[in-house]
Order: C-alpha cells, then sequence, then structure tokens
C-alpha cells in the first residue's frame, strides 16, 4: 500500500496564494490521502519554529513509515530556518510529503523560488474572480462530495452566496447533506437560502440577546445585505425574548424535558433560553419586550426606514441589557 501512496503523493507541495477555501481543499485532498496510507500526520506553524524544531521535523524517522508534515503560514517562517527547508528539497526524504501553504504576497518570496526550483508541485490558491470560475468550484466540491447539481442552481448557489468562497464551501457542503439523493436542482438552492434568512434573524437576535451592541449591529447589516427581510429578523428577536420571558418564569429545578409542554417549547429551546436569561431581570427583559413590540408595529406598518427602526429596538434591548436607560424609538 505504501507504493500506492507514493506513485499518487508528491515528495513536496507548496498551496501558494489568498483564497483559503482553495488551500483548505488542496489540503483536505492531500490529507485523506495520507490517511488511507495510515500515515502520521504533523501541522506546525511557521512563525513558532526555530532551527532546532524544523529541523528535527524533517529529520528521517524510525518509527513511522510515511509520514506528512504540514507546514502553515510559510510567509512567517524565520528567516534563519529557511536555510533547514532549502536544505531539505535538495535531498527530500522518500517517506516524508512535505506541505508547504504560503498565502502570496512579496514576504518570504526568495524561499517560494527556491521552493519552485526545487520541483515542488505548486498548487496555485488565488482568489476567483470570474462567475464561471466560482461555478467550477462548486462544481468540483460537489464531485468530491459525490454529488452533481444542474447548471441553474449552481449559478443560483454562487449568486446567493456572494464573493466569500468559504461560505460558497460551507452552502455547498449544506446543500448537499440537506439535498435528498439525486441531482440538486435550483428548487433545493432556493429552498436552501430560505431556510439560511430564519437562521440569520436568529443569529441577529443571538447577539442582541446578550447586549453586544456592535456585534448585533455588524450582524444585522450582514443580514440585511443578503436579503433577510426586516420583519423576520424583528420576529426572530421578538420570538427569542418571548422564550426567555417564559423560561424565566419557570421552576428552576425541572428539568428542561419537563418543562417542555408546559411552555410549549422544545427541551434545547429551553436550555438555550436559560442560557441567554443570565444578565437579565424580570425589569429589563419588560423593557426589551416593549421595545421589540413597538418595533414590530413600525416594521409590519410600512415605516418610511424599517431597518432604522430595527437598529433603534436592538439599541434599546442592548442598553436594556446593560441595565441602561432604554432610548426611545
Amino acid at each position: 500500500m505504501a507504493s500506492s501512496l507514493e506513485d499518487s503523493l508528491k515528495d513536496s507541495y507548496l498551496l501558494l496564494g489568498s483564497e483559503g477555501a482553495l488551500a483548505d481543499r488542496a489540503l483536505s485532498k492531500l490529507i485523506a490521502e495520507l490517511r488511507q496510507e495510515s500515515a502520521e500526520i504533523t501541522t506546525l506553524f511557521a512563525s513558532e519554529l526555530n532551527l532546532g524544531e524544523i529541523s528535527d521535523a524533517l529529520s528521517p524517522s524510525l518509527f513511522s513509515e510515511r509520514r506528512g508534515l504540514i507546514i502553515k503560514d510559510l510567509q512567517d517562517l524565520p528567516e534563519e530556518t529557511r536555510i533547514e527547508v532549502t536544505r531539505y528539497l535538495e535531498s527530500p526524504d522518500p517517506t516524508l510529503t512535505l506541505i508547504m501553504i504560503h498565502k502570496g504576497g512579496v514576504k518570504g518570496k526568495a524561499l517560494i523560488d527556491q521552493i519552485k526550483k526545487s520541483g515542488a508541485e505548486v498548487i496555485t490558491c488565488d482568489p476567483l474572480k470570474r462567475e464561471s470560475e466560482k461555478e467550477d468550484f462548486v462544481r468540483n466540491l460537489l464531485m468530491d462530495l459525490g454529488r452533481k447539481a444542474s447548471p441553474t442552481a449552481i449559478s443560483a448557489l454562487v449568486s446567493a452566496t456572494g464573493t466569500d468562497l468559504r461560505e460558497l464551501s460551507s452552502a455547498v457542503s449544506q446543500l448537499a447533506s440537506d439535498t435528498p439523493a439525486g441531482l440538486i436542482e435550483e428548487i433545493h438552492v432556493n429552498k436552501y437560502h430560505q431556510g439560511r434568512i430564519e437562521t440569520t434573524g436568529f443569529d441577529v437576535a443571538d447577539k442582541v440577546l446578550d447586549g453586544n451592541f456592535a456585534e448585533s449591529l455588524i450582524t444585522l447589516r450582514h443580514a440585511i445585505a443578503t436579503g433577510t427581510d426586516p420583519v423576520m429578523i424583528t420576529s426572530a428577536i421578538a420570538s427569542s425574548l418571548r422564550g426567555i420571558a417564559k423560561v424565566s418564569g419557570a421552576n428552576r429545578g425541572q428539568r428542561s424535558f419537563e418543562l417542555a409542554g408546559e411552555l410549549g417549547m422544545a427541551p434545547w429551546q429551553i436550555d438555550k433560553a436559560r442560557r441567554q436569561l443570565s444578565g437579565w431581570s424580570a425589569e429589563t427583559l419588560t423593557s426589551a419586550v416593549d421595545a421589540i413590540a413597538k418595533c414590530d408595529a413600525q416594521v409590519k406598518g410600512g415605516a418610511s426606514d424599517p431597518i432604522y427602526a430595527l437598529e433603534q429596538a436592538i439599541s434599546s434591548i442592548c442598553h436594556a441589557r446593560a441595565g441602561r436607560a432604554i432610548s426611545r424609538i
């Protein structure tokens, strides 16, 4: 079996570029190949290495037939340790697969040039700019997962997710997991993103109930930017506040599954509400409920600026959570 790994894997790889999602995918595939041979895999961060550590890591092992060594953030490798890498590449250990990850740019360029001259396989991880490149990325991710999607589904997913490849990669994984066997169609993508809207609304609610105003606004603006309706966000915040209000009056000695029927909530919702209840008093909770109720009326009543009304409600709730006076909407 060792020969099959040696046939399929090179002595050394350089994952070069600033697009982390592409580097993640390439690294995952290499690790999978190494694990097929039960290889011992070690991951090191370049900035933390000294001369002795890099020398030891690259030395032949007496205990493992096959090894994989991953050096992340190669651009941060200290100057005095780079000679060990170039010396190793001149005469690599046939039992070791060396995987080096560099985020691109001019830092450490001399080392990059030497690595390229050594014959290491370079895997380019530059940002994808064209829609067609992103669609190919999605298609390849689906192939990795043993799935296929129609061209319209792939195009819809790329259009809806935006420019963040890590978010796109996460969406592909979730979609492949949630969609029944067979071809993934555009209708599945649309259904997935409707689910994302609800989740995003509750993501905002979580930040608000924690009283983190700055994080709440960032999450709110992201939700709005990705198409979440202010009505749905308002509803999510109101629902979360109702949940902790219910839990606040319940017997703390009772377990969540015992309260589920009485409160009309799932046990996990009760557990979450109990965690979120910390820091709230009856008075501040009442103020928060009043603020979101007023916001709900404004947002649903066709307020001239529903986003502003929602921001003001979030400010009021976060101030209530902190025990400060609530500004009026």
